[in-house]
């Protein structure tokens, strides 16, 4: 039996095996989210998302609108994101780089990507021409996403200093 895999741009990747820092961070910063956000958002923590470039990543939590039922009938479109947060160790070459690319293509206004191994949160926003025209690092302090401007989101909560 193989690795678990997912697709992207229509190529089948394998996806690495989550290790405890991995699995221990993006799961509490999902309840960290969800307990800020409340009704105004749904947090699916390791489920896929559905992209017009043929792909159907698994991002480790995506915040999205709540459809409710209607994600009974297809995963997550575009339009449906609010944000996305990828947590990556051995992955952050392609978590940085290729999937940031895949993001910034559909138009998915704001993407995250926590370094486990230096735990900084870089910060991807305003998708242009295939890429984010605006990227940065933080690794402390409030950060407020663009969808939710009022919502002050703690970086030591998201990278779980």
């Amino acid at each position: 039996m193989g690795l678990p895999a997912k697709k992207l741009k229509g190529e089948i990747v394998e996806i690495s095996p989550e290790g405890e820092p991995h699995a221990y961070c993006s799961h509490e910063a999902g309840e960290y989210l969800s307990d800020l956000l409340g009704k105004r958002a749904t947090i699916r923590q390791a489920k896929p998302i559905t992209l017009p470039n043929d792909s159907e990543p698994e991002p480790d939590i995506a915040i999205v609108q709540r459809l409710g039922r209607d994600y009974r009938e297809h995963h997550p479109y575009p339009e449906n994101i609010f944000w996305l947060i990828e947590y990556a160790n051995s992955s952050l070459e392609k978590d940085l780089e290729r999937k940031s690319k895949i993001y910034a293509e559909v138009g998915i206004p704001e993407y995250w990507v926590v370094n486990l191994k230096k735990l900084h949160l870089v910060v991807f926003r305003e998708p242009l021409d295939g890429d984010y025209a605006t990227k940065f690092t933080l690794t402390e302090g409030i950060i407020q996403p663009l969808a939710f401007p009022d919502i002050s989101v703690s970086v030591e909560q998201i990278i779980n200093k």
